[in-house]
């Protein structure tokens, strides 16, 4: 991982230098890198990862946007991180999750 011409600005000699047990110590002395504790896992909200139910399917992200008739845009801001989907929308994601065919059936019955 040392200075290469795309990655001209970090020089990762001391990082390739470390064994996986010093870079795990020096991970944990971050203040700005701590781990999540029980007391945040529990505050945090599930969300269901998108890319995860479409990759499931099989689908790309063009394919699962007309299907469950989602905008592109809105896909790609999900799954890039950008914004995330209102609960409304989550508990959506839950359904095409665990019943992909009864959504789309009832988006188009004609299917």
């Amino acid at each position: 991982m040392s200075k290469t011409p795309e990655d001209p600005e970090h020089d990762w000699t001391r990082f390739d230098a470390m064994t996986p047990e010093e870079r795990h110590a020096a991970a944990l002395a971050d203040p700005d890198a701590q781990p999540l504790t029980d007391a945040d896992m529990a505050r945090m909200k599930p969300t269901p990862r998108v890319s995860i139910i479409r990759r499931a399917f099989g689908l790309t992200q063009e394919e699962f946007s007309q299907r469950f008739r989602i905008p592109l845009g809105t896909l790609r801001d999900w799954e890039q991180g950008r914004k995330e989907p209102d609960a409304a929308t989550r508990a959506y994601l839950l359904v095409i999750a665990r019943n992909p065919t009864a959504v789309a059936e009832a988006l188009d019955p004609a299917a």
